[in-house]
C-alpha cells in the first residue's frame, strides 16, 4: 500500500543531531532554520507498506522469508504480524546537496544532508504513528522500527524486505551493496 502523507516542518533539534552539533555553542540558528526550511521544500515524502502474518520467525510474504539474528528474533517475540515499510524524501534533494558540494557550499552541503535525514525519519515516524492508531483498533500494539543493520541483523535481509514493501513503487532501488536509493530512505 502508498502512504501520502507530507511533513509539515523538519525538526531542526533533529537536524542539529545529524549534523553532529548537538553539543555546538553559539552555531548559527539560521544555517539550521534555512537548511530545515529547504528541506521541506526539495522533500518528495513517499511511503509504502504491507502487513504480513509472523509465525516461528518468518515472515509470510510470498515468498515467506525466515528472519535470522538474534537481536530482531527478540524484538518480534510474541508478535503476529509485521509491517514492512519503506519511507523516502526522494532524489532532489540529493541532487541538491550534492551540487552545493561541488560549489564548495560545505556548511550548506552538510546542514541539508542532516535535514534530509531528520526529514525522511520524520516521515517514517508519522507512518508508525498512523499505523499505531489504524492497528490499535484491531487490538494490536505495536513495537519500534527495527532495520535491517541494527543489532545482529544482517543488512542482506534488506533484499527481501524492499522486495515485500513495496519500495518499488515509491521509485526507491537497492544496490548491489543492499544500501537504498534515494540515499535518504528508510
Amino acid at each position: 500500500m502508498i502512504y501520502n502523507a507530507q511533513i509539515l516542518e523538519v525538526d531542526a533539534a533533529e537536524t542539529r543531531r545529524y549534523a553532529g552539533l548537538r553539543k555546538a555553542k553559539d552555531f548559527g540558528e539560521k544555517n539550521i532554520a534555512d537548511a530545515c526550511a529547504e528541506a521541506l521544500i526539495l522533500s518528495e515524502v513517499r511511503g509504502a507498506w504491507e502487513l504480513y502474518d509472523y509465525k516461528n520467525c518468518t515472515v509470510w510474504s510470498e515468498p515467506p522469508f525466515t528472519i535470522a539474528g538474534n537481536s530482531i528474533i527478540k524484538h518480534l517475540d510474541g508478535c503476529e504480524k509485521v509491517i514492512c515499510m519503506a519511507a523516502t524524501v526522494g532524489f532532489e534533494i540529493e541532487r541538491e546537496i550534492n551540487r552545493k558540494f561541488e560549489r564548495g557550499e560545505y556548511l550548506a552541503s552538510v546542514l541539508l544532508d542532516a535535514a534530509a535525514t531528520a526529514a525522511v525519519e520524520q516521515a517514517a515516524d508519522l507512518m508508525e504513528k498512523n499505523f499505531a492508531a489504524r492497528f490499535s483498533k484491531e487490538g494490536y500494539k505495536m513495537r519500534w522500527r527495527y532495520s535491517p543493520g541494527y543489532g545482529d541483523w544482517e543488512l542482506t535481509a534488506q533484499e527481501k524486505l524492499f522486495k515485500i514493501s513495496g519500495a518499488e513503487q515509491i521509485g526507491m532501488s537497492l544496490t548491489s551493496a543492499m544500501m537504498l536509493e534515494p540515499r535518504k530512505s528508510v
